[in-house]
């Protein structure tokens, strides 16, 4: 379903930042948004519909802390499935009352724990971990499973072999924040090549969250420069994160994220969507974008900075090599 609408569209708008809204429903730092399926479900169809309504093609359930090792913080890691499954199934009625086909991603954030052989966690511990999660989310009615914000190859190999139990599609994304990097050592290229050996293989791989909307692109640039042959993401942050009177504020203007979705496009990215920050504004700008974009020629990193701002020293370093690359490769076909 997700290869046929991308080939119908051209490319598939995903949702925003759903903690951002949810803070401003009223959740406190430390909570458990997971709960809130259950405790406040209204809350969480308002958030969907909202997306929805801006122009969202892929819906997020929310469930990013949805596995035992993130819900035991919360004293609630014997309600997995429970939660998993309400949150898909309230994803589910929101894109039922859309005239157009809204898909529903299982959201699978990161455990917080290390894995071995740096960490305690061990490979089939996480497997379980993430195939729980599964389950409950395709009882609940995902139509696929999002694996987001993965930081280390051990985990994204756990998560995409857990998940991978139930038959659902999958989308792997992970968070590049360190220099161009992820926290763990991981660059973009080297994420496009590890991905060929997961197994079952990904329907899309991409980047998620990291350090802005420039940063992201250039991201882009280095997966799809890898993977050529696969559908990639591109969700990135609303902007740059300031801290400014005691809260998290996202520098991106609706008319920033309208850029970063066409640069975004032109980079690789055949689904874009926006993580911390992004609101339902900001999307709804994206969308217009990509609806009247004519795709162009793929950007050099010059292009990027100078319409998003500056990237890490790394990766203006591999989108200039990227570049090169691609500049011979096209002279050569001359």
């Amino acid at each position: 379903m997700l290869r046929e609408l991308i080939d119908e569209q051209g490319w598939l708008l995903a949702d925003g930042a759903t903690g951002t809204s949810y803070f401003a429903m009223g959740l406190q730092a430390g909570d458990a948004p997971e709960l809130w399926n259950v405790d406040s479900p209204e809350k969480v169809s308002d958030v969907h519909r909202e997306f929805v309504e801006a122009g969202a093609d892929i819906i997020l359930t929310n469930t990013f802390g949805g596995n035992r090792y993130r819900l035991k913080l919360h004293a609630a890691d014997n309600r997995v499935h429970e939660l998993n499954a309400e949150a898909a199934r309230i994803a589910r009625a929101v894109a039922q009352e859309s005239s157009r086909q809204v898909l529903v991603a299982g959201s699978m954030g990161p455990t917080g724990e290390i894995f071995a052989p740096v960490g305690t966690l061990t490979h089939d511990e996480g497997v379980e971990a993430f195939r729980e999660q599964a389950e409950g989310l395709k009882e609940g009615g995902a139509d696929l499973l999002w694996i987001e914000t993965i930081s280390s190859e051990e985990e994204l190999r756990a998560a995409v072999e857990g998940a991978g139990t139930v038959g659902l599609p999958i989308v792997s994304t992970m968070s590049f924040d360190t220099n161009g990097c992820t926290m763990m050592g991981v660059t973009p290229q080297g994420f496009g090549q590890i991905a060929r050996s997961l197994s079952p293989q990904p329907a899309a791989i991409g980047a998620n969250c990291g350090v802005g909307a420039a940063e992201l692109v250039a991201t882009v640039l280095g997966i799809s420069e890898s993977r050529r042959d696969t559908i990639i993401v591109a969700k990135g942050n609303c902007g740059v994160p300031e801290f400014v009177d005691g809260h998290i504020h996202y520098s991106g203007t609706p008319e920033l994220m309208a850029d970063y979705a066409r640069l975004a496009i032109d980079s690789g990215a055949r689904i874009i969507g926006g993580c911390c920050g992004t609101t339902p504004e900001h999307l709804r700008a994206m969308r217009t974008a990509l609806e009247s974009h004519e795709r162009g020629e793929r950007p050099v990193i010059q292009d990027i900075i100078s319409r998003l701002g500056e990237v890490s020293k790394l990766a203006r370093g591999e989108a200039i090599a990227i570049q090169g690359r691609s500049t011979r490769r096209r002279r050569s076909q001359r």
